[in-house]
């Protein structure tokens, strides 16, 4: 498996790189397996914890979506019938497109918590370019 830099994997887990570093320190996540030049993290103990994160997620309901991102709601635009909500999830900005109806009924405004879930029949992976 690839290695991580630290703001690499600090960026995945949402977390500052001083945290990696005393994850690290204290074995929550691996070291990489570069011996010489900065310190690096394992990129399958990163994949390891942030499976753990997911898991931990609080759900209100039982539902059939897995693809769940808090965040925060930082632009709504609504117009006669629809509405525009972007929502800030760590380094991920989704975008919904709801009922203007739906939108004012959960008193959606830019510093909304809530959480983005979705469900789709297709998700594309695409595999990083190397640093």
């Amino acid at each position: 498996m690839a290695d991580l830099r630290v703001s690499e994997a600090a960026n995945l887990l949402g977390v500052s790189d001083d945290t990696v570093r005393r994850w690290l320190d204290a074995g929550r996540l691996a070291e990489g397996s570069h011996s010489s030049g900065p310190k690096t993290v394992d990129a399958a103990s990163v994949a390891l914890l942030m499976a753990e994160q997911s898991q931990l997620q609080a759900r209100a309901v039982q539902q059939s979506a897995r693809n769940r991102f808090p965040g925060i709601v930082t632009r709504v635009e609504k117009d006669g019938v629809m509405a525009l909500v972007e929502i800030q999830a760590g380094p991920h900005r989704v975008t919904s497109l709801m009922s203007r109806e739906s939108a004012d009924e959960l008193g959606l405004a830019p510093g909304s918590l809530v959480a983005a879930v979705i469900k789709s029949t297709n998700v594309i992976v695409e595999l990083e370019a190397a640093t």
